[in-house]
């Protein structure tokens, strides 16, 4: 009897890098189960990129909602099994003043997608591949979450707090088969991206990053930025003094608040 193909869980797979990405494991030859709140603009990008429907399904989930996505991955264990890769990538990013009440609301829609929805999509599968014995979870930060930027406060504390979970949680499955993957990716050509109104160096099309972080990802690599230049001024910008930095940052364009 042939085995069934591996399979990925993705979330955020409705645009930008969680499209690419299940794009990239499909041509790997992966099955897919693809999360987003959006559902039917999943099943409209997969017809148009003539997936087999025998190789996906599609689960509508709020990750920012625990129940909601705990649910998607209970369900997609009852039909389709136990992935091989479960990548939280669904995140959003909205700035922040904190002189403005609304933007408090904000900050808390923004951690409960970014930092407690990583969590609640990799619960439903941290017990059984531990059971297993194997599986990758993968979280998707950013390099933002390597030092605060100026009106970003809300999305790089959340990306910190990602890679610190991330880091946490691969400490917690050390031996037992599980991987952990934290990736960073620097600017990446999306939806997210396109309303920036500041420069945003080694910009790469989601498609480009697909295939470094499918790389990474199968290399068993536990943190790696992408693309790699953003890695370096990433930690160039960590070692500067904090007066230095201050000054760097003085002026520089910040992003668009919620409203």
């Amino acid at each position: 009897m042939t085995a069934a193909p591996p399979l990925a869980f993705i979330t955020g797979a409705s645009s930008g890098i969680g499209q690419a990405l299940a794009l990239r494991y499909y041509q790997a030859g992966y099955r897919l189960a693809l999360v987003a709140r959006r559902d039917q603009a999943i099943t409209a990008w997969a017809q148009a990129q003539d997936i087999e429907p025998a190789r996906y399904r599609v689960y509508a989930a709020d990750v920012s909602v625990i129940d909601s996505i705990v649910s998607a991955g209970q369900q997609c264990l009852q039909l389709q099994g136990l992935p091989e890769v479960v990548i939280a990538n669904a995140g959003i990013s909205i700035g922040v003043d904190s002189t403005q009440r609304e933007d408090m609301d904000a900050m808390g829609r923004v951690f409960a997608t970014n930092n407690i929805g990583v969590a609640a999509t990799f619960h439903p599968f941290v017990g059984p591949m531990r059971t297993r014995g194997s599986g990758t979870l993968v979280g998707i930060a950013s390099v933002a979450g390597i030092r605060g930027l100026p009106g970003h406060g809300a999305y790089c504390a959340s990306k910190a707090a990602a890679i610190s979970y991330c880091e946490s949680l691969r400490g917690e499955l050390r031996g037992t088969g599980v991987r952990v993957v934290t990736l960073a990716p620097g600017y990446v050509d999306t939806p997210l991206t396109q309303k920036n109104r500041y420069p945003m160096p080694f910009l790469m099309t989601a498609e480009a990053f697909a295939q470094r972080a499918f790389g990474a990802i199968a290399a068993g690599a536990s943190y790696r930025v992408i693309p790699w230049q953003m890695g370096w001024v990433a930690n160039l910008l960590r070692l500067l003094p904090n007066a230095v930095f201050d000054r760097v940052m003085a002026g520089q364009p910040r992003k668009h608040r919620g409203g």
